[in-house]
């Protein structure tokens, strides 16, 4: 049985999470300077030193301090002083570093037929007739063999649709070609976010976030200060990346620590202008991960951010201060005191707009899964770093990876992009672009030689794509070897693997939200 972390502390009340509950989940709120940062902090540093991996998006930057030994400034040791706090001690956490962009970390990525048509519509805010329009295309894809893995690929499809919509009109029903324009447009504003960075292989394997080091979980954190310019870019990527846990994952029941802890921050983008639908979903998948080892935990400035229906998932709550400037934010202060549970010789709904920096309310699941009276505490400091790392730091983070090299070239194989120009190129026969280009191999073609061939022969054709080459010459014998330096062709090759089948296969797994969120295609794995 792990032991327990404590959190923190105030004269004899003290706070501890258990770590068998951990993945029961847990909210934590309060106004901006507060000390969010520092509980998020230490929660994400005592859940590594159990072992625990933890995924957290860096918002502002300064979350990468975790990977540095911390030490204690005058001004913080006046403070533990004052509160009758230890000091804490100093250690490092395990961490890789991951952005969207690049930039900051490691490249992550996924195929736009990973991500499917109901994730896509809402990072483009389509309407409901624009997304029947985008699912229809998905569906055109997928009869006739044609992979979708980049924003080229989409465009591409979208293209060929919308000029041969009296084609496809009669199979699978009206093509508005302003409801395609609308799609072009949206998919040209994320391109111009550099949204189209995320979109290509390889792939990231969600289980690099799963890794320990010395017995101490790694510490993943996403660049997310860049990302944040783009709101629905960063809630779709972080809900896809949750989807991907749910699907991959199996049953596990009830462990004594978490696979996984999964903190979504700026939580509210996710739940903004969000339809009911899409609410009832998220809160159907917060439920269900949590008997797959996951623990998810919201962080937001206002707990009316969170929808009741989700907020009733959370057990695990942290309060910090909340200022009632305005009707809506003593609205705020009422529904976080009535949400946490009753303490006799507190009065919670004043205590929250008194909070110092750094002191919270914290009501955390008790050995019998009930919440814990609600304690006013000083949330104990971290032992590592607080504040961000310079780039020397950062460089040797990256080079020091364990998966250094893996994902940082793009691989670009054969897709509907390369198959329609070539059509095009080769052909202006009517009805040409409804069967598969000649020489080119369908989904069903490339499924029936991976069961016949063999799992790595079949990678190795899905990563040549059939054109042969130098990496066709080579990919067998490297996708057969082991360790990190094979991982970049073995990376493709899972990805590829997860992009081949049979249409009726490639339509019950296109992903759990894919089927969750209501839509009638499912996603590739």
């Amino acid at each position: 049985m792990a032991d327990p972390i404590l959190l923190a502390r105030h004269q004899k009340a003290e706070s501890w999470l258990l770590p068998a509950l951990a993945n029961r989940h847990g909210l934590i709120t309060g106004a901006t300077g507060t000390g969010k940062t520092i509980t998020l902090q230490k929660l994400a540093e005592s859940l590594s030193n159990l072992g625990v991996p933890v995924f957290m998006a860096d918002i502002k930057g300064d979350l990468t301090g975790i990977s540095q030994t911390g030490s204690v400034s005058p001004k913080l040791a006046a403070i533990l002083a004052e509160r009758g706090l230890d000091t804490p001690e100093p250690v490092a956490c395990p961490t890789t570093l991951w952005d969207v962009f690049g930039e900051q970390g490691h490249p992550v990525r996924a195929t736009a037929s990973d991500m499917g048509p109901l994730l896509l519509s809402r990072m483009l805010n389509l309407n409901d007739t624009q997304q029947g329009v985008l699912q229809l295309v998905f569906k055109v894809a997928d009869d006739h063999g044609l992979l979708l893995l980049d924003l080229k690929d989409l465009r591409a499809m979208l293209q060929h649709v919308g000029e041969n919509a009296s084609t496809f009109t009669t199979e699978y029903g009206n093509i508005s070609p302003a409801s395609v324009g609308a799609i072009q447009r949206g998919l040209l504003q994320i391109e111009e976010q550099g949204g189209d960075q995320f979109f290509g292989e390889p792939m990231l394997n969600i289980g690099d976030f799963m890794q320990t080091v010395d017995d101490k979980g790694v510490v993943n954190i996403l660049a997310a200060d860049k990302l944040m310019n783009a709101p629905r870019l960063y809630a779709t990527f972080l809900l896809w990346m949750l989807s991907e846990l749910f699907e991959s994952l199996p049953e596990v029941g009830d462990l004594d620590k978490p696979k996984l802890v999964f903190f979504f921050d700026e939580a509210h983008l996710l739940f903004k202008d969000a339809p009911a639908a899409l609410t009832e979903r998220i809160e159907l998948v917060v439920r269900l991960v949590r008997s797959k080892g996951v623990g998810v935990y919201f962080v937001t400035q206002n707990p009316l951010d969170v929808p009741e229906t989700v907020l009733g998932q959370l057990g695990n709550r942290v309060q910090h201060a909340l200022r009632a400037f305005t009707p809506r934010d003593q609205k705020a202060v009422k529904s976080a005191a009535e949400t946490m549970r009753a303490n006799p010789g507190l009065d919670i709904a004043t205590a929250i707009t008194e909070l110092a920096v750094g002191e919270a309310l914290v009501s955390l699941l008790d050995d019998k899964g009930r919440p814990g009276v609600t304690e006013r505490v000083f949330v104990l400091p971290p032992g590592s770093q607080i504040g961000p790392i310079t780039p020397e730091q950062r460089k040797a983070l990256l080079d020091g990876s364990l998966v250094a090299g893996v994902y940082e070239k793009t691989v670009d194989r054969e897709s509907a992009y390369e198959k329609l120009k070539g059509r095009a190129a080769s052909t202006s026969a009517p009805g040409a672009g409804n069967t598969p280009a000649a020489g080119g191999r369908s989904m069903r073609d490339e499924a029936a030689d991976a069961m016949k061939g063999g799992a790595a022969d079949a990678a190795t054709d899905a990563v040549t794509g059939g054109a042969g080459g130098w990496l066709g010459d080579v990919a067998g014998g490297l996708l057969k070897g082991s360790g990190r330096k094979d991982s970049i062709l073995e990376t493709v090759a899972k990805s590829a693997a997860r992009t081949i089948g049979s249409t009726v296969g490639r339509e019950i797994i296109r992903g759990v939200l894919g089927s969750l969120l209501g839509g009638g295609n499912s996603r590739r794995r």
